[in-house]
């Protein structure tokens, strides 16, 4: 006889049914459990992972810089500075004074953050691989020669504006040597980042390309603090604005 049949085996395939059914579902919930630990646990490894990543990304967004970009930006100093010796030069030839105090400073930076550092850098650091390996030997001997003439001009003009009276023929002097190094100078640099600058890359190695740029901002850091280039930028800034070349609308061509 089927034991199946009748009230007693519907109940028994009932009980089948529901134990089976209660067994599916606690084995579905312990999968779904480990699928959520396994899911947390790669999260969680992920995060870390990332981590290194992160604070790479934030490194590279600080203020670490190339050594030819750090040179670079330095010219652009230098380049504000010269449009405002420029300035000053047109000013006298049209019959105004000359501001000693705009030219005084701005000379005071040529000094200190181009001539005493940043050619010094480029003497000691780019002048000097470049002769040693025997590569590009006159146009770096011809930007030598400029530096020490370009520290000739700047002496002189420290010297004349210095003085208690500044005579109308000191003062064609001093107009004199903002012109000759504006017109020295604007070459010069132009050279540098064109030709000099891009050629340090088939001189040196990446690494020591990298040590170079690391070692320009210890020095900067070690001669003017930290934020060297800031503090000069500054100074610039605040020259152009005295003297009113800092809007750069008024460069623009009217057409």
């Amino acid at each position: 006889m089927n034991d199946s049949a009748g009230p007693a085996g519907a109940d028994r395939r009932q009980f089948i049914t529901q134990s089976g059914l209660l067994l599916g579902a606690a084995v579905a919930g312990s999968s779904l459990s480990l699928l959520g630990c396994a899911d947390n646990a790669g999260q969680t490894a992920g995060a870390a992972a990332q981590e290194p990543g992160k604070a790479s990304d934030e490194k590279e967004g600080g203020e670490d810089v190339s050594a030819n970009e750090d040179l670079m930006r330095e010219h652009g100093l230098l380049k504000r500075v010269l449009i405002m010796y420029d300035t000053m030069a047109d000013r006298v030839t049209g019959g105004q004074e000359l501001d000693r105090d705009v030219a005084a400073q701005s000379a005071g930076i040529i000094r200190e953050f181009v001539e005493d550092y940043h050619e010094r850098i480029e003497e000691q650091h780019l002048f000097a691989r470049f002769l040693k390996a025997g590569k590009m030997t006159e146009l770096v001997n011809t930007l030598q020669v400029q530096h020490d003439r370009g520290r000739i001009l700047t002496s002189r003009m420290l010297l004349a504006l210095k003085a208690p009276r500044l005579s109308k023929a000191a003062q064609q002097q001093v107009v004199a040597d903002m012109r000759q190094f504006y017109r020295m100078y604007t070459p010069h640099e132009a050279r540098e980042d064109t030709e000099l600058y891009p050629a340090l890359h088939q001189l040196v190695s990446r690494h020591e390309y990298d040590s170079m740029g690391e070692e320009f901002e210890k020095i900067e850091h070690q001669k003017f603090g930290q934020g060297g280039f800031e503090l000069y930028l500054s100074k610039v800034t605040d020259l152009e604005k005295k003297l009113g070349t800092w809007d750069l609308n008024q460069y623009t061509p009217i057409i």
